[in-house]
């Protein structure tokens, strides 16, 4: 792909491991945007919207370059009730104990904007996920693993995620935070 110089708005070393199976070159400026979680706001409306405000923060300071943004999203979309990053092992305990023998959604923001350009692309992909039941017992011992505080839902499907995660039906990728199948569609159509 001929692309302009990519920066990936995002301190997840997640992110940027994912991006590189696409990009091999790319700066990381992490956009320091604070996410919004506003319940007026489907999941997957607040996603997109978190995923513009970091990549346009971004992109006033590097007008040349394509800028990727992203925010990822878990909720329960039948009550839909969004579960950010937990700020607390405790408000972690509680967000496993809601998602815990239920299928929920992740759903990963996706704004790709140039700013000299004055082009912008938004997405989002949606992946549903079903964990096993769990006792308080067992969402604790995951909890011992992995450090939920940067996870939004308070789990990451590729640290021990077996222990929590019954099936997906979707891109795996989305659940880790950067959905690569509807990325690399994107950045095609951003090739020169």
């Amino acid at each position: 792909m001929n692309l302009p110089p990519v920066i990936l708005a995002s301190a997840s070393p997640r992110r940027a491991e994912l991006l590189r199976q696409l990009v091999p070159e790319f700066r990381i400026v992490p956009s320091n945007v604070p996410e919004l979680l506003d319940d007026q706001l489907t999941a997957w409306e607040q996603a997109q919207l978190n995923a513009c405000r970091k990549a346009r923060t971004v992109a006033k300071r590097f007008r040349d370059a394509l800028v990727i943004g992203a925010d990822t999203i878990v909720c329960l979309p039948e009550e839909n009730k969004l579960f950010g990053k937990p700020g607390s092992i405790q408000e972690a305990v509680q967000m496993l104990k809601q998602l815990q023998g239920r299928t929920h959604a992740v759903i990963t923001g996706l704004c790709l904007t140039h700013y000299r350009l004055n082009k912008q692309t938004v997405c989002a992909e949606w992946t549903d996920v079903r964990f096993h039941p769990l006792t308080e017992e067992q969402i604790r011992r995951y909890l011992d693993l992995v450090n939920p505080l940067d996870k939004a839902g308070a789990y990451a499907i590729q640290e021990h995620g077996e222990l929590l995660v019954a099936e997906i039906s979707g891109s795996y990728s989305n659940v880790v935070g950067l959905p690569l199948e509807r990325l690399s569609e994107e950045l095609r159509r951003w090739s020169r």
